[in-house]
């Protein structure tokens, strides 16, 4: 029942005495007394960001910049898609669903390492003590066929996900307690504790599915080949099954002018084509069949190129997102095999692979060794650890190496010739030291068993790469197989755990981690070493892994949460559970010159969204300068579109 207006003014003077209470009892208590209010944006630890409330656009994007055109581009998925929308674990998806087809309730800027700035949510109110976080959705915001978003699709998003999707949204989720739907425009996710620092952004990140359309299709299925009803700038408009998918721009899409999308989603057609192999997409990039294409190869980058639309300019080959930290890469061992439980086994290997011959004789000196599992970041423990890492580390002392007290954590180095004698006797005496002895030109334990694993490739390309590490174990008695299988045999294989050793990106989104959470415990977390769709392919269950990652999502700050991650790595190098790969100094990328992009770039990201067409066709390089020229006659409309280039 309301209170009348007679009621409300007899309680006014009640509730001004209680809050006067409550202030003077803060200010004799010492406590400030900190009160939500709703905002246009969230960060991690309450610090202000980037862009003020009244902001016009990201810095990263040209505001003027025209629509209409197209691009194509080459997936970054090797081989088939077997179904669309990318949140359910059943093999490869379309990743461009999720960031074309559905808006989040706030999007992630690319220029700060976790901020969110509000779209289907206009605005955003968090808990103080971080209890809550509470979104009021814009009335103006609405799916593909006019319906509008409303606090019921929210729950459903949440709870579809947490219940049927893939199992890493089911640690990214783990600390809410409760969904509250306060009005149909408004929504509160309640938490079981104020731990999660990034929860509150993980929550505003999430991308809201329409429960009208989904219920009565199989999600679990990821909704097979049918284009699927959206919120976001593109729509689905046709789907080659497992082969390509083209997005048509919504026109009319109901949060093109929002500060938060101006000057992103210039092209009136997207399209993403996938291929079985990287060498069917670099010939294919070069005989302009398509206009993209992410490279991941180091000799691909430097030699596959040999068009001569490269010599003029009408193809160009660069390196962009030079400041944006990396994911980390390795080679990891399958923990749950005996032979790799022996930590002295597992260094005595990682010490074998030679990077450095690897990376001259076949990668073309293209590659940096990773010394970290969080490359060309602050968070990396690349010196030896200060008084406050100490302290976090030092109640974990006797269950953790001695070492990541005292030692900054390298990889093996070696000349680069080929021929690392002093290392294959080291790993000798590392292997007797576990057990195994040289038997018949074989290592063998006590029981007999020869020491003998097996590379899991579901990729192609890695056997160029795992081959000469096979030579270097064969001459001190170790057999290794290499085995490239499809990847639905993978992903199959991937999910048992079978498997002995098997290349992994940190994450396998192969985005980087900027600002950690727990997201960590489905890479390294014991509850998720055996979880099926989870992404602890080493199988790792350590207790003092699992409390510095505690210690890492409840931090308060980025100071602490920086010190926690830095003592994470070093617990996690020193253990010896991945042999670290490589990164390059930034994104390989070929493209056809006739897009525009701004040129100030994006530090965390390549930001393809923010580019726009020139021309209809590919340019060499003076007629593309000479087609953005600034106008020297009175300002017309292109001169207005090149503004701020």
């Amino acid at each position: 029942m309301c209170a009348s207006p007679l009621s409300l003014r007899r309680l006014l003077p009640g509730i001004a005495l209680l809050y006067t209470v409550v202030f003077f009892i803060s200010l004799l208590s010492g406590v400030p007394m900190a009160i939500a209010a709703p905002a246009h944006a969230l960060t991690v630890y309450g610090e202000p960001p980037k862009y003020p409330a009244d902001f016009t656009h990201f810095d990263y994007v040209d505001p003027y910049a025209p629509k209409g055109g197209s691009m194509s581009r080459a997936a970054e998925e090797i081989g088939q898609y077997n179904y669309l929308t990318p949140y359910v674990d059943q093999g490869i998806s379309v990743s461009q669903i999720d960031t074309w087809v559905y808006a989040p309730l706030a999007y992630r800027s690319l220029d700060e390492p976790y901020t969110v700035y509000g779209l289907v949510a206009q605005k955003l109110e968090r808990d103080p003590d971080n209890l809550w976080v509470r979104f009021y959705l814009n009335p103006k915001a609405r799916f593909d066929d006019g319906t509008p978003i409303t606090a019921e699709d929210v729950r459903y998003t949440y709870q579809t996900l947490i219940t049927q999707g893939s199992f890493s949204y089911r640690p990214l989720y783990g600390d809410v307690k409760d969904v509250v739907i306060e009005a149909p425009g408004q929504i509160r996710f309640d938490f079981k504790n104020t731990l999660n620092r990034t929860l509150a952004l993980d929550l505003a990140s999430m991308r809201i599915l329409p429960e009208h359309w989904w219920k009565t299709r199989d999600f679990t299925k990821g909704g097979g080949f049918e284009p699927p009803l959206g919120s976001g700038p593109y729509r689905v408009s046709r789907v080659d099954a497992g082969r390509s998918v083209s997005f048509q721009r919504v026109k009319d899409w109901w949060a093109k002018d929002l500060p938060v999308s101006r000057g992103l989603y210039n092209f009136d057609t997207l399209t993403v084509n996938f291929y079985g192999d990287t060498d069917v997409a670099r010939q294919l990039v070069q005989a302009g069949s398509f206009d993209y294409n992410r490279e991941f190869s180091s000799s691909g980058y430097v030699v596959g190129y040999t068009a001569p639309a490269l010599l003029d300019g009408r193809l160009q080959k660069t390196i962009l997102a030079k400041r944006r930290p990396v994911a980390g890469q390795g080679f990891v061992f399958n923990l749950d095999k005996p032979m790799f439980q022996d930590r002295r086994v597992r260094e005595a290997l990682a010490m074998l692979w030679d990077f450095e011959w690897v990376n001259g004789q076949i990668m073309r000196n293209f590659y940096v060794r990773e010394q970290t599992y969080f490359p060309k970041s602050e968070m990396a423990a690349t010196a030896l650890p200060d008084a406050q890492e100490l302290n976090i580390l030092e109640p974990l002392r006797g269950q953790v190496p001695d070492e990541v007290f005292t030692q900054v954590w390298q990889a093996p180095k070696t000349d680069g010739s080929g021929y690392i004698r002093d290392k294959q006797l080291k790993a000798l005496k590392l292997l007797a030291e576990a057990g195994w002895h040289p038997k018949n030109n074989r290592l063998v334990n006590a029981a007999g068993q020869p020491l003998t694993f097996t590379f899991l490739d579901g990729q192609g390309g890695f056997d160029r790469l795992v081959l000469p590490y096979k030579r270097v174990l064969a001459q001190i008695g170790i057999t290794l197989n290499f085995r490239l299988v499809d990847s639905a045999q993978y992903i199959n294989r991937l999910n048992a755990r079978d498997y002995d050793m098997i290349v992994v990106t940190l994450p396998n989104n192969g985005n980087p981690i900027l600002s950690p959470g727990r997201e960590l415990y489905n890479l390294f977390g014991s509850q998720s070493a055996r979880q099926v769709g989870s992404s602890n392919a080493m199988v790792l269950r350590n207790p003092a892994v699992d409390t510095l990652i505690d210690g890492l999502v409840a931090a308060n700050s980025r100071n602490d949460m920086l010190h926690y991650a830095r003592a994470l790595d070093r617990v996690l190098l020193w253990g010896f559970y991945m042999i670290p790969n490589y990164y390059s100094q930034g994104t390989p990328v070929v493209f056809a010159n006739r897009f525009g992009r701004k040129k100030v770039e994006p530090i965390y990201d390549v930001g393809l969204d923010s580019w726009w067409e020139v021309s209809p066709v590919a340019l060499t390089n003076e007629a593309m300068a000479a087609r953005l020229a600034p106008q020297t006659s009175a300002p017309s409309a292109s001169a207005i579109q090149n503004e701020g280039r």
